[in-house]
């Protein structure tokens, strides 16, 4: 999978955008989205789900341990948000250089239904390299959403299809598992990249 420059990854998005817009449009954390539930999310240690990544293989949260994890619900056919974020980690990658092969960056679906193994497979090959899309069944899905106590919400369509209102922050953890903090939708970069440093760093202070 070839690297992507920034620019490449906002026409990917704007490519992916076009595509979804067909579908209709609609508001993810917005208005009428499902409320925050306001607790920490819990480190990954006391996490229980398994799902499967985009090259078919079986993850779950002891997949994250040892390295930093960036982590972030979404779904493919979301026109606005996810692109708009994935693309946004893809710029905060590139911004760490080679120091962003110590991390583990997922990116969870929240609509299983449509989100398969393959389509997930496609949609990431759209940003950089580092991203694992995870997917799996709405149980596995559901189990998962309620470990990192994030959102989210099936919504009917005038068309007769859904969309998914959902979290659109990013969660950030340690090597060892621990919750540190989030990224919001739209943070300035000079912002999302030294609180993942800080990520970074506090695996460092662990291992001193």
């Amino acid at each position: 999978m070839r690297r992507r420059s920034v620019l490449g990854y906002g026409a990917a998005a704007f490519g992916v955008i076009g595509l979804t817009l067909v579908a209709g449009w609609w508001r993810v954390d917005g208005p009428g989205a499902p409320q925050a539930v306001g607790a920490r999310p819990l480190p990954l240690t006391e996490m229980e789900f398994s799902l499967t990544d985009h090259e078919d293989r079986t993850v779950g949260p002891e997949t994250l341990i040892g390295s930093p994890t960036i982590a972030f619900f979404g779904f493919t056919y979301c026109p606005d948000v996810c692109p708009t974020t994935l693309t946004d980690i893809s710029d905060w990658l590139d911004a760490l250089e080679g120091d962003a092969e110590k991390l583990n960056v997922v990116f969870i679906t929240v609509d299983p239904e449509r989100d398969t193994v393959e389509a997930m497979a496609e949609y990431v090959d759209y940003f950089h390299p580092a991203i694992r899309g995870w997917t799996g069944t709405e149980r596995q899905i559901a189990r998962a959403v309620e470990g990192f106590r994030a959102t989210y919400e099936k919504v009917p369509t005038e068309n007769g299809g859904y969309t998914m209102n959902h979290t659109a922050s990013v969660f950030l953890f340690d090597a060892q598992g621990r919750f540190v903090t989030t990224i919001d939708y739209h943070e300035p970069r000079e912002f999302a990249v030294p609180k993942i440093r800080r990520a970074m760093n506090e695996e460092e202070a662990e291992g001193a």
